[in-house]
């Protein structure tokens, strides 16, 4: 239902742009959620996301969308926008949105943009920006609710009334000590069950979940999802408080890491590539596709060195197909679970043979089943009993070598601190497609005698 109202939408659109209906255009607009007009946007040329641009009204609105839109399609947006608005919408937003958004211009527009704004704010995003994009300290949210563990329940409604009334998501209350390091958390509910006189220490609990500024937003992702909670806090090497992680940020974290791992996986990089110009997903797909392209020549080779074989028993091409598909979609299959397993967590690098024998078991049992039905083919179709176990044979080795690189290549790669998602996609199944071949025209020729 969602995609079907999304076309709607793009569709009545384009037609009002075509017919210059700019006043349907503006309800339209200021009616839609900032996250439904990014995805519009990437449908429209840049003149006419500018137009669009300029009807909203509400500038928190606009900050939404920016937040929304794809790397490319923002810096193309604001190319050429008076540096004075931007900075209005900069300043209506949360400060680890303009973080994020000012990493991907240029340092020199980054820099114009944080002179112009106002100076608490743009220390804040200067601290943020020091951080890597993808560490707890790039994507941590520096507004939260930290009291002194001292205080009182009744003092610390009135200090969250007067001083963190803005404050964008308060799930939890964090409670430091006079040099700011982080000592408990407490929620809202339980502030406003206690007795007004009771100290926040007298309820607060102590064993608090943190992650430091350095940690991979990854294992922040992780930590959130295992414990379900709402938010985690950030702290420095000091222990001090410096920032949250909220859940909104953990779901963007999945999504960005899924869609990476996916991207990887098919070969096609780490990027998204929809809205990107021709040149440039050419550019980002060749190398990707150089190690389908060596394989290909390794496997050219491999053939040939059986040429004499294949001159005197044809009908030996027929299974290369069959026998190279069959392996190669195991290993893909394996790959997947291994590598989903790793980036959910639920395998660890120190269990290698378990998951790789588990792997290879399921191979060598797949491949036994597929070989006999293969075979059987073989021998149905050309007589040759020979021919139907060398057929079963190699069926059976490609499926079981499949899953057994399939599966250990991605944990070793974990293991040497390589992203295992490189692992899959054209490596795997350029590795077992070479295996395949020779397996198969190895035992072919010696069962044939050919």
């Amino acid at each position: 239902m969602q995609q079907d109202r999304q076309r709607i939408l793009t569709v009545s659109v384009k037609r009002l742009l075509r017919r210059g209906a700019s006043s349907r255009l503006c309800k339209i607009v200021n009616k839609t959620h900032g996250a439904d007009l990014s995805i519009l946007f990437r449908d429209l040329s840049v003149q006419d996301q500018r137009l669009l641009f300029d009807m909203i009204d509400d500038v928190e609105q606009k900050g939404i969308l920016f937040s929304e839109l794809d790397e490319d399609l923002f810096v193309e947006l604001i190319d050429g926008m008076e540096p004075d608005g931007v900075v209005t919408i900069l300043e209506a937003m949360p400060n680890d949105d303009v973080a994020d958004l000012l990493n991907q211009l240029p340092d020199e527009t980054a820099s114009s943009l944080l002179k112009r704004m106002e100076k608490e704010g743009s220390d804040e995003v200067e601290d943020l920006m020091r951080f890597e994009d993808d560490t707890a300290g790039g994507i941590m949210n520096p507004d939260f609710i930290a009291l002194n563990q001292e205080i009182t329940a009744k003092a610390a409604i009135e200090q969250i009334q007067t001083e963190f009334a803005e404050v964008e998501m308060p799930f939890y209350l964090y409670a430091v000590d006079e040099y700011n390091n982080l000592v408990g958390v407490c929620s809202l509910r339980q502030l406003v069950v206690v007795k007004p006189q009771t100290p926040l220490k007298a309820f607060m609990t102590t064993e608090v979940l943190s992650v430091q500024t350095h940690m991979d937003q990854e294992e922040v992702a992780k930590l959130v999802a295992r414990y379900d909670i709402l938010a985690v806090p950030v702290v420095d090497e000091s222990n001090r408080l410096v920032g949250i992680v909220t859940v909104d940020d953990v779901i963007d974290i999945f999504r960005a890491e899924a869609t990476e791992d996916i991207l990887k996986m098919a070969g096609v990089g780490e990027e998204f590539i929809e809205t990107k110009s021709i040149f440039k997903s050419t550019r980002i797909r060749l190398p990707w596709l150089f190690a389908s392209c060596i394989g290909g020549i390794f496997a050219f080779y491999v053939i040939g060195r059986f040429e004499a074989s294949l001159s005197k028993v044809t009908y030996l091409v027929a299974f290369i197909p069959v026998i190279m598909g069959m392996g190669g979609n195991i290993g893909t299959q394996s790959s997947t679970i291994v590598v989903r397993g790793l980036a959910t967590g639920r395998l660890n690098i120190r269990d290698i043979w378990s998951v790789v024998g588990k792997e290879l078991t399921v191979g060598f049992i797949l491949g036994l089943i597929y070989g006999l039905l293969i075979g059987s083919v073989a021998q149905l179709q050309y007589g040759t009993i020979m021919l139907a176990t060398a057929v079963c044979l190699s069926v059976l080795c490609s499926m079981s070598v499949a899953a057994l690189v399939g599966s250990c290549v991605p944990m070793l790669f974990a293991r040497l601190n390589i992203d295992p998602a490189v692992a899959t996609g054209p490596f795997v199944t350029t590795a077992i497609d070479i295996i395949s071949v020779y397996f198969y025209f190895s035992i072919a020729t010696r069962f044939l005698g050919v």
